[in-house]
């Protein structure tokens, strides 16, 4: 799909607020409302606009302790990979996984209490998992960016 310089503009201003009214938007982007909620319905239509969340400080809710843990599995077979991506899509303390290359096959990004809750979630739930050969887990020193944004 063809993004035009407007739909750009609306997409970045609903990426910094998505709560922003049809009438915001249009006087923002210079445009009716009518134009600005046509726009929308068609970004959202096309999947450009996949869906809107509500984003949570970590620290306010207790789960400020970030660890991102490479996966290596015992093997690359199709079956071995598709059993621990059903898996691991179950688990409420990754936020992330992506299957990568290089030494390991797949990193994820927990997020939990503390250290004590982080051993619990691999004792209990991640190396409960079939098929997983190793893992390492980096543990967050400290925050330098995290933006949900893409630049358009």
């Amino acid at each position: 799909m063809h993004l035009d310089t407007t739909d750009q503009k609306l997409l970045s201003l609903l990426q910094h607020d998505s709560t922003q009214t049809t009438k915001a938007l249009s006087i923002k982007l210079n445009l009716s409302a009518t134009a600005v909620y046509e726009r929308v319905r068609k970004l959202e239509r096309e999947g450009v606009i996949s869906k809107y969340v509500a984003l949570l400080d970590r620290k306010k809710i207790g789960k400020n302790f970030v660890v991102f843990c490479h996966v290596k599995l015992l093997q690359h077979s199709r079956e071995f990979l598709t059993r621990f991506e059903h898996e691991v899509v179950k688990l409420d303390e990754v936020l992330e996984c992506f299957h990568i290359s290089g030494d390991y096959d797949y990193i994820l990004k927990v997020c939990v209490a503390d250290m004590e809750e982080y051993r619990q979630f691999m004792v209990s739930k991640l190396t409960t998992l079939q098929h997983i050969g190793s893992t390492q887990s980096s543990f967050m020193i400290a925050e330098v960016k995290n933006t949900t944004a893409f630049a358009i």
